[in-house]
């Protein structure tokens, strides 16, 4: 379901891991644009550090291998795009929804 704040939290997500920065509110398909946009200029440009990227975002390999095939359905930055946008999603469910539970004082560094 997509919320406001869910929005902010992936656009936040996205800017950490690749820079990228939107102006005021951005729905979930401006965020896959300008996603879209930024990988066309990774593929061909750094290739290797995305793809190591996407390993730290534990996004699953057989997923990545099958986007960037020349038989693909789509092109090779859209169908990343949705592989990290989807990816960035549960985590944003997964912060929402369980949340670690206050340990108290003593367990404070």
């Amino acid at each position: 379901m997509e919320t406001p704040e869910a929005n902010r939290q992936l656009a936040t997500l996205l800017s950490q891991d690749f820079d990228i920065t939107q102006e005021g509110e951005a729905s979930e398909e401006d965020l896959l644009r300008m996603l879209v946009d930024h990988l066309d200029f990774l593929i061909d440009n750094r290739m290797e550090w995305l793809l190591s990227l996407m390993y730290r975002m534990d996004i699953d390999e057989a997923k990545v291998q099958a986007a960037l095939l020349p038989t693909a359905i789509e092109p090779a930055n859209i169908g990343l795009a949705r592989l990290i946008l989807e990816r960035q999603k549960r985590r944003v469910f997964t912060k929402q929804h369980y949340r670690p539970e206050d340990l108290g004082e003593e367990w404070e560094w």
